[in-house]
């Protein structure tokens, strides 16, 4: 978080969708957050439950709502924003989120939003902020060209280590491991950040990063590459991690090429669910997933080798997913990491070793 930021309360809105993987940003921001601390979910579909428990079936005493009509007549006023946690279909807003929306403007609380649909250029939310005189953040907004960076070579000059955490797919959890690891290494004294490449890093927090598909595609390497040239010249930290998105053969957008060569990645972190068998959303079009194997590969074809790989358990029994994991790490001769399950402790020797002595010693 950077330095004076005043951590915000926030209702946090889902519309029905608390219990998918387009919910990530509010699962993300219960995980932990410097910037906003959730009082309340709103979510039809989990009334009367605890967002934690609806998430991940751990406990962390913040109430599911039905709207946020409900959290007025409740008497409660103890938030600062109203953040829309879900990642839409698109990016667009559906209709049925607009009613929650337009009530938290009327009722004066500004508005956080990492959709694409751009809420303060919406004419209804628009004109209901200007009366109230309330703002509408949309943190996807692209930024001025004058404000943009080109890829200019000065990312050769960090001498810190950065270690991408990469996906063989969509919405696997790689933003979550690679905070679990940022966290899991400070807790065991190295000094570490995270550059963030979407809205939940940085309504996390985060203070250096941005946001990759709000970038047009000619500066996408140039405001990596300042984020990460940035972060080592004012932080100056033992390593730092970078927050991959999409992968790099997801025919809806091929992402991650970037953070191997644009951001000189000494090494990757790989997280596969291997529970799926196409890509997100192109089951219809037969879009496969590539192998575990031809994936690690493929980043190892650009020059970085990749450490480890961690699994993402969804629609897997315990049973398969152990015995997958064993056959998996016998196959690839690395680590094989569950990081829900068992946390991301194992990796933290990974991206803090090798660097010179710089590090301190670990256990």
């Amino acid at each position: 978080m950077s330095p004076g930021m005043e951590k915000k309360k926030a209702l946090v809105l889902t519309d029905g969708l608390l219990a998918e993987g387009f919910a990530k940003t509010c699962h993300g921001l219960l995980r932990g957050s410097e910037r906003f601390e959730v009082r309340a979910v709103v979510d039809r579909q989990h009334v009367g439950k605890d967002a934690g428990e609806v998430m991940d079936g751990g406990p962390r005493s913040v109430p599911v709502l039905g709207s946020v009509q409900e959290f007025f007549e409740q008497g409660r006023k103890d938030v600062d924003a109203l953040v829309v946690g879900v990642a839409f279909p698109g990016g667009f807003l559906p209709d049925s989120a607009r009613g929650d929306i337009a009530e938290a403007i009327r009722r004066g609380l500004p508005v956080v939003s990492g959709l694409h649909h751009l809420l303060g250029d919406d004419p209804e939310f628009r004109a209901l902020a200007a009366d109230r005189g309330v703002e509408l953040l949309d943190i996807r907004r692209p930024k001025p060209t004058s404000e943009l960076h080109f890829w200019n070579g000065s990312i050769l000059e960090v001498e810190t280590p950065r270690f991408a955490v990469l996906g063989t797919d969509c919405a696997v959890g790689k933003r979550t491991t690679c905070r679990w690891l940022l966290e899991a290494c400070r807790s065991r004294g190295f000094s570490a950040e995270m550059i963030y490449s979407g809205q939940t890093g940085w309504m996390q927090g985060s203070p250096y990063g941005f946001i990759f598909d709000a970038t047009p595609n000619d500066f996408v390497s140039g405001e990596l590459e300042h984020a990460v040239v940035t972060c080592s010249r004012e932080a100056q930290p033992d390593l730092i991690l970078l927050e991959g998105q999409a992968s790099l053969r997801n025919p809806s957008g091929p992402c991650g090429s970037e953070l191997l060569l644009s951001a000189q990645a000494s090494g990757a972190i790989l997280q596969h669910v291997p529970g799926r068998e196409f890509f997100l959303d192109f089951e219809e079009a037969g879009c496969r997933l590539p192998s575990i194997e031809s994936e690690i590969d493929l980043v190892e074809a650009y020059g970085v080798p990749v450490q480890a790989v961690t699994l993402n358990s969804e629609g897997m029994s315990p049973e398969d997913l152990s015995t997958y994991r064993r056959e998996l790490a016998e196959r690839i001769a690395r680590p094989v990491v569950l990081p829900l399950e068992e946390g991301v402790e194992r990796l933290v020797p990974l991206v803090t070793g090798g660097a010179g002595g710089r590090f301190p010693k670990g256990e």
